[in-house]
């Protein structure tokens, strides 16, 4: 879903939205939800105190447990790092995005790939050997 929120206040209540409607839906059909806020939330700071509302918006939602809230942003940056480092981009999306996911996707998931932590590593030192220029080279 492609948001036209333009402030945390709106983005806030259309992600409710997103959370009760995938908490409903039949998850054979609905599994994931895509919550794309091209015009909310543009600076990674700003969002990343927002993923502190979402948490609380799942916790107050009763769905702790069944739904978790991924995230993925242009200027994603994680915690001790620099701003320009590659493992960043690991997270980086053209657009700012809560990604909603079914816990029980998530840990047949992992039953199917044990080593799933693996998975993140693998990303992150495939990055690392890219680096910035082989990462440009790609056109992402």
């Amino acid at each position: 879903m492609v948001s036209d929120a333009r402030d945390p206040d709106a983005l806030l209540e259309e992600l409710g939205e997103c959370l009760r409607t995938l908490a409903q839906a039949d998850p054979e059909q609905v599994d994931t939800v895509l919550l794309i806020h091209p015009w909310a939330l543009a600076d990674f700071y700003d969002y990343n105190e927002f993923l502190d509302e979402a948490d609380a918006a799942v916790e107050v939602l009763g769905l702790e447990g069944e739904i978790q809230v991924a995230s993925f942003h242009p200027d994603y940056q994680f915690a001790d790092t620099g701003a320009d480092d590659i493992e960043n981009y690991s997270n980086r999306s053209p657009y700012p995005t809560l990604h909603l996911l079914r816990e029980a996707s998530v840990d047949k998931a992992v039953e199917a790939f044990p080593e799933a932590d693996s998975i993140y590593e693998r990303n992150i030192e495939t990055l690392r050997e890219l680096g910035h220029e082989g990462w440009k080279k790609l056109g992402l």
